[in-house]
This record gives C-alpha cells, sequence and structure tokens, in this order.
C-alpha cells in the first residue's frame, strides 16, 4: 500500500479512521482490476451503499465524485462499493467483512491496508446494472416557490410542478 495515496486520502478527508481505510482499498482494488489510477471522467463508476467515511477514499483516490456522475449513492446502509468499467463491461463488488476481534484504531486501519482482500472484503458480483451516464436534464420552475430543478425531481401538485422542497405529498396514514 502506498503511504502517498493514503495520506492524500487523510488530507481529503481529514482525519484517519477504519472507514476511510476500507473506502482507500476498495478505491486501490478497482484500481488494480481495471488497470486505472484515476477517473477522468465515467469510464469509472463507483456505486456506494453508504455515506460514511469510506466514501471519501474512494473519491480521493480513485477519482469518482457526485459532480462527474460517476459516484453513485445507492443507501442500503450497508459498507459495500460496486465498481464498473465502461469500455470492459468488468463489474465488481466488495462488501466490508465484520471488524476481527481484537482489532481497533491503527491496528484495524493497518490490517484493512495490508491484509489479503479475502479478509477485509467479501468480493462479488454486482446486484445491480451499470448506471447510465449522466445526462444534462431539462430544468423546471417551482410553481410554489419559483426555484428551478430537473424534470425528474418535480412533482405534479394540483396540476402544477412543483420541487421536492414544496411538494405535499399524498398519504393516508399507512
Amino acid at each position: 500500500m502506498c503511504m502517498e495515496i493514503w495520506k492524500k486520502a487523510v488530507d481529503f478527508h481529514g482525519h484517519t479512521c477504519g472507514g476511510l481505510a476500507l473506502g482507500v482499498r476498495a478505491a486501490m482494488e478497482a484500481q488494480k482490476r481495471f488497470g486505472i489510477m484515476r477517473a477522468k471522467d465515467e469510464e469509472v463508476v463507483c456505486v456506494t451503499e453508504n455515506d460514511a467515511c469510506g466514501v471519501d477514499g474512494i473519491q480521493s483516490v480513485l477519482g469518482c465524485t457526485l459532480g462527474k456522475g460517476n459516484l453513485i449513492y445507492h443507501g442500503t446502509g450497508k459498507f459495500a462499493f460496486t465498481f464498473f468499467q465502461r469500455s470492459t463491461g468488468d463489474a465488481f463488488r466488495l462488501m466490508a467483512k465484520e471488524k476481527k476481534e481484537g482489532l481497533h484504531g491503527q491496528s484495524y486501519i493497518d490490517s484493512v491496508l495490508a491484509a489479503p482482500l479475502e479478509e477485509v472484503f467479501t468480493v462479488g458480483k454486482p446486484r445491480m446494472c451499470l448506471p447510465k451516464p449522466a445526462a444534462s436534464l431539462h430544468s423546471l420552475p417551482c410553481s410554489i416557490c419559483g426555484e428551478t430543478a430537473p424534470e425528474n425531481k418535480m412533482r405534479l401538485m394540483n396540476g402544477k410542478p412543483v420541487c421536492l422542497d414544496c411538494y405535499e405529498g399524498y398519504d393516508r396514514g399507512w
């Protein structure tokens, strides 16, 4: 494990922790399997199932970001990452294993970064298809607040487009 990669990830994230180590290790595995160092555009896509510290490791090391459209949040709450390489169709999923007893703090971080991959993650097939490339969508003004939002994020209320903040959903209480 290159200490320079770890240091850059720590600088980006703000502190050392086991979650960051898991993200760094996952990103490095994607680099290894796909033969790339950093995503310049959307050639590599990461679907993260969590919004925890490890996501910063993915962004720092692999260059997948929400803004580029190659980091997608799929909120299952699991510490799992699915990686896709658009040009080849290659893909894999990493699910973090439970911590081994007695490993805490720096000893856990060292273990995550150096242990064989299969001791850190369960390696499997994706549970989803490759996401479509990012698209530029038409925006509409909200009929209540006037702010614009992409049409796929708008709702109809009384026949008029409204943003998610202004939308008053209908629910019968169950």
